[in-house]
């Protein structure tokens, strides 16, 4: 058959360059690396395959038709080639932004019940509670518990110091526990 011989696609090989990065990360993830570590990993291990793709990247962008998928998606990663670089630079930064992404998914979902905002007070308010909600959640609360501690401590905190205590990352996480054992 003619396409036994055939050579992957550049979307295939593309691929396989970004699983190799993948691979990489999930390395230093299951290693337990600190950031430090996970610097040096990707300056001797990611670098490479970076430095690599992005040759293949200019072939590429040269033999392929501008407008075709392959074409767009191969002009647009030269484009964007900056930003997908910087994160070999601090091992604290994460390869892709997914966690960011999966985070803001209910205020996109959210989007057209926003159309019932008639003022822009309203909308200031549900900014503000997808925010707390979202902060919670990225802080390992359950945002359910979380508002029910913060509304009722809510009435007698009067400066930003009172408030302090109960920002996600600062709350006593045995006052959400309380407030459940209360409720339940």
């Amino acid at each position: 058959m003619a396409g036994d011989n055939a050579q992957p696609g550049v979307a295939h090989q593309a691929v396989d360059i970004i699983k190799q990065l993948y691979y990489i990360e999930k390395e230093a993830r299951d290693k337990g690396y600190q950031p430090e570590q996970i610097y040096q990993l990707r300056q001797s291990a990611s670098k490479p395959v970076l430095e690599d793709f992005k040759k293949k990247l200019f072939v590429w962008q040269s033999a392929l038709p501008p407008k075709s998928l392959s074409g767009k998606a191969v002009s647009y990663t030269i484009k964007e080639w900056s930003a997908l670089e910087k994160y070999l630079a601090d091992g604290r930064i994460q390869i892709d932004n997914n966690l960011m992404e999966n985070s803001i998914r209910p205020i996109a979902v959210g989007r057209k019940n926003w159309l019932f905002n008639d003022t822009p007070e309203g909308a200031a308010a549900s900014t503000i509670i997808y925010s707390i909600i979202e902060t919670a959640k990225a802080n390992g609360l359950e945002p359910y518990w979380y508002l029910r501690v913060l509304l009722e401590k809510l009435p007698a905190l009067k400066s930003e110091e009172d408030f302090s205590p109960y920002i996600p990352q600062n709350i006593d996480r045995s006052m959400i526990q309380a407030m459940k054992d209360k409720y339940r």
